[in-house]
């Protein structure tokens, strides 16, 4: 017997699910600890509504997955139960490998991207039920022949971009952010197995990359965030450098503990175990833990991300002979310059192909009005 089961979204309302083995995963503690972590890290220190979680965003991006699957196939294309399942599975699961804070300790506690951590929790759960997810894997690492079910997880115009930009969008109250979704999915077609847009939805294109631009310059960009962010990444470094981070949480110290060797599988299901349980709270905690570290340094860090008495910092638009990559950690925050590029939309990152009222199929970056959002924006920052 089919389990139905309804969220209740802010943003589109009632999201329901009608499959047993989705639910399985939804209900799965990998999925479920999602609701622990912030889908903007610290971004409500600016903007006090941006208490959204990675739990809410997935389930988002699987409603517009689903809305898009049912729209192509009601254009006619082929799409089996099977690989229809396999999409949902596969951009539900799309986030399970996010650390703490989201993007903002990705580096810091181990030097493995969140999508190769995403890959690695969704074998562990393959093994877990039997091989179910299988076609869910193939489809997200884009080995399936059918291109358009990955394109829709991972592309310049993607299921998950199109929801955490008008959920960021609703959480922070910058409307500017918001966008067309409902036209978008309707304006999707297939051609050659590939993603690609109707002509008629050009205007609306253009908002989705004006929003995306205007969402990363005032919101993922924010200076305040920024200095919030790097203020956590020098406190870990320097804790890492004084303590081993023995932060009082075993998963944080087995998590930290194992930096090597995860090529091995033993090795590699030992970390996940490990990090499956890592979430926002044990961030909090570790800097509850260090507010009264005998290190002067470390205690006011801890107490200013406690308390929010970040350092200031400025934006200028002139580079600086001594400009750092954001990356990098340093013993001390006061004085750094770094700088951080953007593009709205990146022509060698991949396409979005528009089909002609003539029939014919031709990249966005061929509409010489798109230029300005093709074009690269340097921010440089001083931290005072």
């Amino acid at each position: 017997m089919t389990r139905n089961k309804i969220f209740n979204d802010p943003i589109y309302g009632f999201i329901s699910v009608h499959n047993k083995n989705l639910m399985r995963l939804i209900e799965h503690p990998y999925f479920q600890r999602l609701r622990r972590i912030k889908q903007l890290g610290l971004t409500h220190y600016v903007y006090p509504g941006a208490v959204h979680t990675r739990f809410n965003h997935a389930l988002g991006a699987y409603h517009l997955m689903t809305e898009a699957l049912l729209h192509l196939q009601q254009k006619g294309h082929a799409i089996s139960q099977e690989e229809f399942e396999a999409a949902q599975m596969a951009i539900l699961l799309h986030d399970i490998g996010h650390g703490p804070f989201s993007h903002v300790l990705e580096h810091s506690l181990v030097n493995v991207h969140h999508e190769t951590i995403t890959l690695w929790m969704m074998e562990s759960l393959n093994r877990s039920f039997g091989g179910m997810l299988d076609l869910a894997i193939e489809v997200f690492q884009g080995r399936h022949p059918k291109k358009f079910l990955h394109q829709l997880i991972s592309s310049q115009l993607d299921v998950d971009r199109l929801d955490y930009l008008k959920r960021d969008s609703f959480y922070t109250g910058v409307v500017e952010g918001n966008i067309g979704i409902d036209r978008l999915i309707m304006m999707m077609d297939v051609s050659d197995q590939n993603l690609i847009l109707e002509e008629k939805s050009i205007y609306t294109i253009e908002k989705f990359l004006s929003s995306r631009r205007i969402m990363y310059l005032q919101v993922y960009l924010h200076k305040t965030a920024l200095i919030a962010e790097k203020t956590l990444r020098a406190l870990l470094y320097r804790i890492g450098e004084a303590d081993q981070l023995r932060t009082g949480s075993l998963a944080f110290n087995e998590v930290t503990g194992i930096r090597e060797g995860l090529e091995n599988q033993s090795q590699r299901e030992k970390f996940i175990a490990h990090f499956a349980r890592l979430d926002d709270v044990d961030v909090w905690a570790l800097l509850k833990n260090y507010r009264d570290h005998p290190d002067p340094q470390i205690a006011a860090w801890a107490a200013a991300l406690l308390d929010r008495t970040l350092s200031k910092i400025e934006i200028t638009h002139e580079p600086s002979p001594d400009v750092q990559n954001t990356g990098q950690v340093h013993e001390t925050l006061k004085g750094q310059r770094f700088k951080i590029d953007f593009t709205a939309y990146d022509p060698e990152e991949g396409e979005i192909m528009i089909r002609q009222k003539n029939g014919l199929i031709v990249p966005l970056s061929s509409y010489s009005e798109f230029s300005y959002l093709m074009q690269k924006i340097s921010r440089y920052y001083t931290v005072k």
